[in-house]
């Protein structure tokens, strides 16, 4: 209730105003009262007009909001009652008091109202008001009564707190409000009375819906009825459960008064309302319950009321008041009956108690009280005594009381509270039915007689048999017959039967519990009052348990009877025996343990008999129930019965039957009650027996009368019992220390000395120390008898002495296994592990079988006994071994799991045979076991371990790895390093407490070895820790195993990183106070080790890695975060090994790479000598790619070397020879102008001062070279080329080459003098050679003189003149053509070797001869040819200066014939550009690996390549076309366009050469020639099969002409397989089927938009390309359909998804693709989502239709709605504009014709208009444009018939939808359709137009019968589908 319905409830009867409320009432229905009222509406007059004040009195705005308050909307509602809440509280008593009248009429209607927010609201504005108001509230207090106490009572507790909220404010006081309820005693009845009068078609005046109205009416009823009950009892003085009276004692003023009023009223409204019956039958829950309220009130306070009809009448009613189902009406139902049936008790008599009442009381016992068991379950005892016993046969009643109690237990899932309420209810029921028989019966004998028929047929046949599980078979499940007698039944004949149906009948064991504690609470209540009652229980209770005994083996069930009683005695010692009963042992236990026990002994196997006795054991004690055990034993029986015998002998008698009779009894074996039988021995055990008692099982389970300290023969038959039994000792003495049960003074088991003793020493030894076979029971036994399963366990029953000797066995298993490995490294970890003297001690071994089994037995035992080797001290080196054989076992294993999965590998190494392959696979199973166990030891145990232990287990494992890495094959190491990695990572992650140590480990990991430390010998014994470097001779030949160890050592730094292996840092608290005090760490790097990465960087590869690719990374980042220390730091030290190795071994003849700019990773590693290699690598990183070290470490290094470079007087030429690495490394650091220093003045001056020192060194090398000769004369012993060399390397440029190289130049600093040496030294190999010897000179000689020339035009080209020019780009060109004839000739011999291959030939002979035929036989060749494309790109730059620099500067290069020079310089370069790419092309038809080949070559000269491809970019149409012409003249199998195919789609692809390749297809003179070849043949072919015979020159010429794509680009235009959809995203293939489709979409873009080439074009799309392409592009966007809803333009759009939008724009709005291909390399997910929106943007601009169609076809709706989505937000926006631009521009109209736009609305108007007809066309475009198609529609016509405007509609309609292009053209060629037909032009009568909507021929080919005139299109189309040559109108032969 509450809900509002809003609008959509209304109706059209409900009214709008308040005038038309009134006109809808009844006429006569009632008269209009006082002011315009009728009880609780109100009438406004007809003739007052809607503006008028109908408050006149009243404040303006709170009439205002008065009158809102009659609206029907409930938020309009709300606001008034806010509004007047706040007004109310502004305004003063006096102003408030003015309107209580008004407000009182409002008040009464609105706490009627539906919504029960309005409600509330209206309370707490009454609780405004009576604030404001206070004492004048008096005058007015009678008519607010009767609704304010209504609203205490509203159904919502929202609503009614409020209202009580509201009148506590108008009268704090109790007693006030009593007050206040007395003097409107009678007004509130009146109201009261009015409300429960109502009708809900009476309750409102307006016509609301019929559900509101009736909820409303039953919330009025239900509050009207409780308000009218507590009135009621709050007069009468009762004041339980009464809000707001419970502490008032005195009697109020005028009480008397108003109690007769309410006498009045009250016996007014029983009598009107017919004593309430009538809402005793509503629908409503509330109303029903609200009537037993005032029902109940009425009983109390108004007896006289009731007259003899009104009882018989309520009697039936009230009595009968059980079949009441709903759950919140039984409170007051249970009180109303309770009260009544105690009332008039006579009521009893006047109904038909059988029908009426017990019928219905019986089903609502039997269905749980209908789910409110908590509230009548307690009331039932309370019923029972209120019934007549006259008016009931008490016998047969109370029979059928809790036979329908019973049944209704398990009703409707009952709580645990349920449960709880009914078992108590039954108990209380049953004791009070047993205590009244007297009710029921007279005399003695019947009493008797009743109560033990209760006895029998309820606690025992009814509750006992259903704890037992019980069903007597003669009922079925009942024990009533019909009629309510008992149906008897043996318990043979129960129990026989039970099994049948205890499925049925089983209960959740909480019930059963519960049930269990009734019955145990119903004897301990007759056992002190009704004692013969209790032994008629025990004798049943006695048959039953011995029956189902004697059933036990037999029937399967009766073990679960017998459970029952295990657990009923379990219950009965928690619930009466520790409480001090006596009467379990005295009437249940005693003697049903005197007869069952010889029972029991005469079975074989019976474990829930015997666990029965062990219950009654442990509850009663030891002696008691061995009293009763053995009372019919004739050993002093008389002892134990009467008890005469001292408690000597009693005991001394116990222990003889203990000894003689239940141990051997008890230890029996190979049955189920082993268990069983143990858990009783342990129960008879007794705290001053115990010694003996203890002594006695063990010699009998172990067979040793007097145990040796040499482990001899055990009984291992009883080995299974001992393990049973010590394990139930174990688990019972953890229970103890947990407290899981409470203490108990028979069990005195938690003292561990008392269960140690020799005999169990023994037999633990001797258990330990057997040989294979091993039963489970062995370890089992070992482990109870250890303990340390857990950590925390340190329960050993065992002396130190036997636990030692167990793990010395256990360890010498252990090692027996490793001893037998397959692997070296394993049998070498076992003799590391044996203690000293213990080889000649271990067991013989047979076979690997027992090995295995004996590692196996070992494992087990440890799994359960492993912490208890906690307890050894420091000294016992046991622990170290057993904890490092666990390790080294869980290795082998592991091991032997990973090569086993490569059967053809390592395994058939060490597998020879069968045997051993099984032998392997195992192992395998068995290593799975100990990695689990080794799991589970936690890092807390290894922790609280010794530190002699630790050292000790750390030692023998890092010896273990080192010897797995040195003696493993190496071709097996890609998978034993990661391996041996990770067992290092477990050695340090389990065993190093600190930083400290851990290093400590790493060291005896690292120290030298056999193959170890193969570069540097370091020195870790002493605090310096020194390295030095070692000769080549020097080191060792074993070079694979020191790979595999520096493999190892690569991966455990990837694991722990360079500050942990390399730096050895240790966190240490700071030596200051302050840091002291402050806790802060400070990094030390006491362990480094720079030693490792020299030697890691000269062995420079290893398997799986190599220095630059994982070594050089994590120590840049490493040296990227290293906080500085003071001294030297770990990278200095690394650098001076390095400079110390390489001054040592640095000499070499030949240089290693010749460049200008820093070297690259392939440059670096084409160096031969290792420690110059490692340092050039190790500076490259430092100074160039990360970016670590600065001008500071450039300068010292750079001082470093110039002290070196010179011995005496005495040039050092391995130095010389090794400065130009270096300072090609460091260069840019000491050139780079901004030479400042962050600190003082001084520091500046000092960095000036070295300033000056280089630059003054840097002019003594200018010099020393000028003084030697010209490198053209250069001979053998001469230093030419190395100081040239060095001199070079001091003048750094960038690679990037051009006008950036230029710039970045200028910015070094240079001085003027230098600059003038340099050009002198260029100048001087000029001048002092002979040019015409240059051909003549040395290779290395050209590599150095064309370096210079690089050097002297990036630095010097300001000061040249026109003869420097000249040389330079004579040079240049000379070296160009070099490389040109090379790669022409390598063209030349491929185009050969294919001419001359057959398709017989071998593949791979092939793949020999291409490789032959590419060789270079001089490398320098290319290096040369990069510098000159180098040097040009700087002639270039300079060029393009020209209008930044002062013109006076470069005048030497304002010559026409640098022009003529450049272009033929260009021409050679593409020439070279082209060449690569024939030779590719070529080379793919040779063979399938052929164009790798030749892809490869261009890898090894990188940088070469790039330069070609920007001088290809940059070149002009004119040289490209003179190139192109060139290479056709050329005459080889492939011409231009098929090269740069190749080099686009290269399988090895060069991102520049590529980007080239596109952009020369792209561009003039190749772009026409490059995306189609076109042919002639007819369009309409004729098929043999139909004998066409048709003049193919009668066809329009424009279907002649078919285009094709090219081969090269067919294949991912039009057959596009679908496993490109499957493909990953960056893959080759797919990267190339997107740049071909930018080739495509660009080529139409070009074109003009009626060009008939492109329409062939968009037209062969159309019909033959699929739309695979649309689907790859959109895996590239990650758009979800409903990002646009949310997107905002601030919110950062998901990866992918920014790109494509972003460039789908732009390809619209520029319609070019180059920015996404430029952008593509290299490639990444983002570059090819960048490249995929670009080609969906300009597809939407150039193919419209097509990707119509596919958006078309598409049928999963989820992605048509996400590509939709796309489309509209990201680019139908541009388009459309574009479309509505165009059309708005077109230049279309004339006197006939006309176009509007309208772009807001996406709208063209058309118009056309000819002579007297005329016709407006609109062409509607979608938002989604081009995706929807263009809707066309004829808005109106003149003059034109309908079968014309249609034609013309269609022909539009075809025009727009089919025309490829613009809208614009679409139009201007349906507007010449319109004119042909105006000029007499007969349509096609095929497609109903003039002009074909293709090709926008005219019909031409002419039918020779019917004369019509069709499209060659058309009819092609018509001939091609239907098959057949006739004329599609007169089917005459065409």
């Amino acid at each position: 209730m509450g809900r509002p319905k809003g609008e959509g409830a209304r109706s059209k009867n409900r009214p709008s105003s308040s005038s038309l409320a009134a006109s809808l009432l009844p006429t006569g229905a009632t008269s209009v009262g006082f002011g315009g009222y009728v009880g609780s509406s109100r009438l406004d007059s007809t003739h007052i007009s809607e503006d008028a004040n109908p408050f006149p009195d009243v404040d303006g705005e709170v009439a205002l909001h008065l009158k809102r308050l009659g609206r029907k909307d409930p938020t309009t509602k709300l606001k008034a009652l806010t509004s007047l809440c706040e007004l109310f509280k502004q305004k003063s008593g006096e102003e408030v008091a003015q309107i209580i009248p008004q407000w009182a009429f409002e008040y009464k209607r609105l706490l009627q109202d539906y919504n029960r927010e309005v409600r509330r609201a209206t309370n707490e504005t009454m609780t405004s008001l009576v604030i404001t108001v206070g004492r004048g509230l008096a005058p007015h207090l009678k008519s607010l009564m009767g609704p304010w106490w209504f609203s205490q009572f509203d159904p919502v507790p929202e609503v009614s707190q409020s209202a009580r909220q509201s009148l506590q404010a108008a009268f704090p006081a109790q007693d006030k409000r009593l007050d206040a309820l007395i003097l409107c005693t009678n007004e509130i009845f009146l109201y009261l009375e009015e409300n429960l009068k109502l009708t809900p078609q009476t309750m409102s005046d307006k016509a609301a819906p019929l559900d509101e109205l009736e909820e409303t009416h039953q919330q009025v009823v239900s509050s009207s009825l409780l308000a009218l009950a507590t009135l009621i009892d709050i007069l009468f003085g009762t004041q339980l459960r009464r809000p707001g009276f419970d502490n008032i004692t005195a009697e109020p003023k005028n009480a008397s008064k108003a109690r007769e009023t309410a006498i009045s009223s009250a016996g007014k409204i029983f009598s009107t309302h017919k004593y309430f019956v009538d809402f005793l039958k509503s629908q409503s829950p509330g109303i029903r319950s609200a009537t037993y309220s005032i029902l109940g009130s009425f009983i109390r306070h108004v007896p006289h009321a009731f007259n003899q009809e009104t009882i018989k009448t309520l009697s039936v009613t009230i009595l009968g008041a059980f079949q009441e189902k709903d759950p919140a009406c039984h409170s007051p139902m249970w009180e109303t009956v309770l009260l009544f049936s105690k009332k008039f008790s006579d009521s009893w008599t006047n109904a038909n108690i059988q029908k009426t009442v017990l019928n219905r009381f019986w089903i609502f016992l039997r269905n749980g009280c209908y789910g409110s068991q908590q509230v009548s379950y307690p009331n039932l005892i309370h019923f029972l005594d209120t019934i007549p016993p006259k008016a009931i046969i008490g016998e047969q009643f109370l029979l059928n009381f809790f036979q329908n109690l019973w049944a209704g237990r398990n009703q409707s899932y009952p709580s645990s509270l349920d449960r709880l309420a009914f078992f108590k209810a039954f108990q209380e029921c049953f004791l009070w039915s047993v205590h009244n028989a007297s009710r029921y019966c007279n005399g003695v004998d019947a009493i008797s007689q009743f109560r033990v028929s209760l006895m029998e047929n309820i606690l025992l046949l009814l509750l006992w048999h259903d704890y037992l599980l019980l069903v007597n078979p003669k009922s079925q499940g009942s024990v009533f017959s019909d009629n309510g007698k008992f149906n008897g039944g043996s318990s043979e004949d129960s129990i026989q039967s039970s099994g049948e149906r205890t499925k049925e009948r089983r209960y959740p064991m909480s019930d059963m519990q519960e049930l269990g504690k009734c019955i145990i609470g119903i004897l301990s209540d007759l056992s002190t009052k009704e004692g013969n009652l209790l032994s008629t229980f025990c004798a049943k209770f006695q048959e039953d348990c011995l029956e189902m005994l004697r059933q036990e083996e037999h029937l399967q069930k009766s073990s679960e009877h017998i459970e029952q009683v295990v657990n009923f005695f379990s219950l009965l010692g928690n619930e009466a025996v520790q409480k001090g009963e006596k009467w379990p042992l005295d009437y249940l236990a005693g003697p049903l343990m005197a007869k069952s026990f010889p029972l029991i002994r005469s079975m074989q196997d019976s474990p829930e008999a015997v666990r029965l006795l062990s219950i009654m054991a442990s509850i009663f004690g030891p002696q008691e129930v061995g009293s009763q055990l053995f009372v019919s034993e004739t050993r002093d029986s008389s002892i134990h019965l009467s008890g005469d015998g001292d408690h000597e002998s009693r005991t001394k008698h116990f222990l003889q039957v203990f000894k003689e009779d239940v141990v051997p009894w008890c230890l029996r074996r190979n049955n189920r009650s082993m268990s069983a039988c143990l858990d009783l021995l342990l129960a008879l055990l007794d705290n001053e027996c115990f010694v003996e008692q203890w002594s006695s099982i063990l010699t009998y389970a172990t067979k040793l009368e007097n145990p040796s300290p040499v482990p001899g023969p055990v009984d291992f038959d009883h080995v299974a019992v001992l393990a049973m039994l010590m394990e139930k000792i174990r688990k019972e003495i953890s229970k103890r220390k947990r407290k899981v049960e409470p203490e108990s003074n028979i069990w005195q088991g938690s003292d561990l000395e008392r269960w140690k003793h020799k005999l169990l020493d023994s037999a633990a030894v001797s258990v330990a120390c057997c040989s294979p076979p091993f039963t489970t029971s062995y370890a089992c036994f070992l482990r109870s008898v250890l303990g340390g399963s857990v950590e925390d366990d340190k329960t050993s029953f065992l002396s130190r002495d036997a636990t030692v000797r167990i793990f010395e066995e256990v360890l010498k298993k252990i090692i027996i296994f490793l001893m037998n490995s397959s692997f070296p490294w394993a049998k070498h970890a076992s003799s590391l592990i044996l203690l000293t003297g213990e080889k000649d001690t271990l067991p013989k071994c047979e076979s690997y079988d027992n090995a295995l089994e004996m590692a196996q037995f070992a494992l087990e035992v440890l799994e359960g006994s492993f912490f208890c080797l906690k307890t050894f001290d420091e000294k016992c080196e046991l622990v170290s071994c057993i904890s490092a054989a666990i390790f080294i076992i869980d290795w082998e294993c592991r091991m032997a799991a990973q090569v086993t999965l490569d059967e053809g590998s390592m395994i058939s190494e060490y597998v020879g045979d069968g045997e051993s392959r099984k032998k392997f696979h195992v192992n395998i199973d068995f290593g799975e076991s100990i990695h689990a166990f080794r799991c589970k030891i936690s890092t807390d145990f290894w922790n609280s371990l010794s530190m002699h232990n630790l050292n000790r287990l750390g030692s023998i494992l890092i010896q273990t790895i080192r010897s797995t890495i040195m003696e493993t094959d190496t071709s097996y190491m890609e998978k034993i390093t990661p391996l041996c990695c990770q067992w290092m990572l477990e050695v340090l992650e389990y065993l190093c407490w600190d930083c400290t140590q851990e290093q400590n480990m790493l060291d005896q990991l690292l120290d030298e070895g056999s193959y170890w430390q193969s570069w540097v010998l370091a020195t870790l014994s002493n605090v310096s820790r020194s390295a030095t470097s070692k000769l080549k001779n020097a080191v060792d030949t074993h070079t694979s195993r020191h790979h595999q160890f520096v493999a190892f050592v690569d991966k455990l730094i990837s694991a722990l990183g360079v500050s942990k292996v390399i730096a050895g840092s240790v966190l240490q608290t700071a030596s200051s106070s302050a840091a002291e005090a402050a806790g802060e760490l400070v990094q030390s790097h006491s362990y480094s080790r720079a030693w490792l990465a020299a030697e890691m960087l000269c062995t420079w590869k290893w398997q799986g890695g190599n220095a630059l690719g994982s070594f050089l990374p994590l120590l840049s980042d490493y040296a990227k975060s290293e906080k500085s220390v003071p001294g030297e730091s770990l990278l200095d030290s690394i650098v001076n090994i390095l400079l110390g190795g390489a001054l040592l071994n640095g000499y070499s003849d030949e240089l290693s790479f010749s460049n200008i700019w820093p070297a690259s990773d392939d440059e670096i590693e084409s160096i031969q000598e290792p420690f110059l290699r490692a340092l050039v690598s190790l500076l490259s990183t430092l100074f160039i790619k990360a970016n670590v070290w600065g001008k500071e470490k450039a300068v010292s290094l750079y001082e470093s070397l110039v002290d070196k470079l010179f011995i005496g007087m005495t040039v050092n030429r391995i130095c010389l020879r090794i400065l130009p690495f270096v300072m090609n490394t460091i260069i840019k650091h000491l050139r780079s102008r901004s030479i400042e220093s962050d600190g003082s003045c001084e520091d500046a001056q000092l960095y000036s001062l070295k300033k000056n020192q280089i630059q003054g060194t840097m002019k003594d090398w200018l010099q020393r070279a000028l003084l030697l000769p010209p490198l053209i004369t250069w001979k053998e012993g001469q230093d030419v080329e190395e100081w040239v060399q060095l001199i070079i390397s001091c003048y750094p440029l960038s690679e990037i080459g051009g006008v950036g190289t230029i710039k970045m130049a200028l910015r070094r600093d240079l001085s003027h003098s230098e600059e003038k040496m340099l050009l002198e030294l260029f100048r001087k190999q000029r001048c002092d050679g002979d040019a015409s010897n240059t051909a003549n000179q040395l290779s290395a000689v050209q590599v150095i003189l064309s370096k210079l020339i690089v050097v002297s035009v990036a630095y010097c080209w300001k000061n040249f003149d026109v003869d420097d020019w000249d040389f330079v780009l004579s040079q240049v060109r000379g070296w160009i053509e070099s490389a040109v004839l090379l790669m022409e000739e390598i063209a030349e011999n491929i185009d050969n070797l294919v001419t001359n291959t057959t398709a017989s030939d071998n593949s791979e002979v092939t793949a020999k001869k291409l490789e032959k035929a590419i060789w270079i036989s001089d490398p320098y060749i290319m290096t040369i040819a990069r510098n000159a494309l180098f040097a040009f790109s700087l002639f270039c730059g300079l060029i393009e200066l020209q209008q930044e620099e002062n013109a006076e500067l470069i005048t030497s290069l304002q010559n026409e014939k640098w022009d003529i020079i450049k272009n033929r310089i260009l021409e050679d370069v593409l020439r070279l550009f082209f060449a690569t790419g024939i030779a590719e092309a070529i080379a793919s038809s040779c063979c399938p690996e052929g164009a790798s080949i030749i892809a490869s070559t261009r890898l090894a000269h990188l940088h070469f390549w790039e330069l070609v491809a920007s001088n290809v970019i940059s070149s002009s149409n004119h040289v490209r076309n003179v190139a192109v012409k060139s290479i056709e003249l050329w005459g080889l199998s492939n011409g231009p366009i098929s090269s740069l195919y190749a080099i686009l789609f290269s399988s090895k692809p060069t991102s520049s050469l590529q980007l080239a390749a596109f952009l020369i297809l792209t561009t003039e003179p190749l772009s026409h020639l490059a995306i189609t070849k076109e042919d002639t043949a007819s369009c309409l072919g004729c098929d043999s099969t139909d004998n066409l015979d048709i003049n193919q020159s009668r066809f329009d010429s424009s279907a002649e002409e078919t285009v094709h794509f090219r081969e090269e680009i067919s294949c991912m235009i039009e057959k596009s397989s679908y496993e490109i959809l499957e493909m990953e995203l960056v893959a080759q293939h797919r990267v190339n089927v997107f740049i071909a489709w930018a080739l495509v979409v660009s080529h139409l873009h070009s074109l003009p938009s009626s060009s008939p080439a492109k329409e062939r074009i968009v037209q062969c799309i159309l019909d033959s390309a699929d739309s695979i392409i649309l689907h790859c592009i959109f895996q590239h966007i990650p758009w979800k359909f409903g990002m646009g809803q949310n997107w905002k333009k601030d919110v950062q759009l998901p990866a992918g998804v920014s790109e494509a939008a972003t460039a789908a724009g732009r390809a619209i709005t520029t319609g070019s693709l180059l920015f996404a291909v430029e952008s593509l390399w290299p490639i990444g997910t983002e570059q090819m989502a960048s490249l995929a929106g670009a080609l969906y943007g300009l597809m939407l601009r150039v193919l419209p239709a097509y990707v119509r169609d596919f958006f078309a076809g598409l049928r999963d709706r989820s992605t048509s709605s996400t590509i939709e989505s796309f489309t509209k937000l990201w680019c139908s926006p541009p388009l459309l504009e574009d479309e509505m631009s165009q059309i708005k521009m077109a230049n279309v109209a004339d006197e006939n014709f006309s176009i509007s736009v309208n772009k807001t609305a996406f709208e063209v108007v058309a118009t056309y208009k000819k002579e007297e007809s005329g016709m407006d066309l609109v062409i509607r475009l979608p938002i989604s444009y081009p995706l929807r198609p263009v809707d066309v529609d004829c808005t109106s016509s003149l003059g034109i018939s309908e079968s014309k405007k249609r034609k013309w509609l269609m022909s539009l309609t075809a025009f727009v939808r089919y025309q490829n292009g613009a809208l614009a053209e679409a139009i201007r060629i349906w507007k010449s359709n319109f004119d042909k037909e105006f000029l007499g032009v007969e349509e096609c009568p095929i497609c109903y137009s003039i002009i074909h909507t293709s090709n926008h021929s005219l019909p031409r080919l002419a039918c020779k019968t019917c004369k019509h005139k069709f499209h060659g299109g058309c009819l092609y189309k018509w001939f091609s589908t239907s098959h057949k040559s006739t004329c599609p109108l007169c089917q005459s032969p065409f």
